[in-house]
């Protein structure tokens, strides 16, 4: 079913993946997610996770994260695969004391009484979409957040060290585009090419702004190499300020020391 589609008698709107998950491999979008002010300052924290796949793992994660942050945090994981919402709610109820729930749902982001999430967090569900489908499935998300939440929408490898993910929010869109990427394994930064969300991974050829953008990141962390010796936490720190002379990078250097890079959305967006 389309992300246009409405989902006629409730039927949950998108398509049922392939259920990929594992324990720790959204660490960085938790992570990220827990420094958002999205999170930290709304009045109802709600957080949604679309799509967790076929075990509820990283949705118990995700809430125990941010529960640091913000103790009252509630969690809804939502699927469409019925049994993966059964199987869910099962595990769940061996274990005591943390907010999380799980429903049947899709980019309409049912929850109890119609409340708006503060933060959505979809991981690796566009990834088998069409970048002609991402648009709509943005919109669709966005029109379910609380006033002044975030969408964090992207993709990561299967052990979670490389990924990216894109950060919306219902006023301005896509705003950001992150990097995450583990340091002491890193070989060059342009691995994550293949982890971009749907709406760049096609796009990352000659003539497009994000192969720009990782052609000077290889260049900045090559050029870094001499600081290795005090370890890839430094040549990253060094990368990230090279590149920082010709793109609008944010974050600082708290950020890029856990292997994190965000530049505007604007600077990488399709032409």
């Amino acid at each position: 079913m389309s992300p246009r589609s409405s989902g006629a008698a409730g039927k949950p709107v998108g398509r049922i993946t392939r259920g990929t998950t594992g324990t720790n491999r959204l660490r960085r979008f938790d992570r990220w997610i827990a420094a958002l002010p999205a999170l930290r300052r709304c009045p109802d924290p709600l957080v949604v996770d679309l799509g967790y796949g076929a075990s509820a793992t990283t949705t118990v994660e995700l809430h125990d994260r941010l529960a640091r942050v913000r103790p009252d945090v509630e969690v809804l994981g939502l699927e469409i695969d019925p049994d993966r919402v059964l199987a869910a709610n099962r595990s769940l109820s061996e274990r005591k004391g943390p907010r999380v729930s799980f429903r049947l749902g899709g980019f309409e982001v049912p929850a109890p009484d119609d409340r708006r999430p503060a933060v959505i967090r979809a991981a690796n569900v566009l990834r088998q979409y069409e970048a002609s489908e991402v648009a709509a499935a943005w919109d669709r998300m966005l029109a379910r957040l609380q006033p002044g939440g975030a969408l964090v929408e992207g993709t990561c490898s299967e052990n979670g060290r490389v990924g990216s993910w894109v950060t919306l929010s219902p006023e301005g869109g896509a705003e950001t585009l992150t990097l995450g990427l583990h340091l002491a394994s890193l070989q060059a930064p342009s691995i994550v090419a293949e982890r971009l969300p749907k709406a760049l991974i096609h796009r990352n050829v000659p003539g497009e702004p994000i192969h720009a953008f990782l052609r000077d990141l290889d260049r900045g962390w090559a050029s870094a190499a001499p600081l290795g010796v005090y370890g890839p936490v430094q040549r990253w720190i060094a990368a990230a300020e090279a590149v920082r002379a010709d793109w609008p990078i944010g974050g600082g250097r708290s950020r890029w020391r856990l292997g994190e890079l965000t530049v505007a959305w604007d600077a990488v967006r399709p032409r």
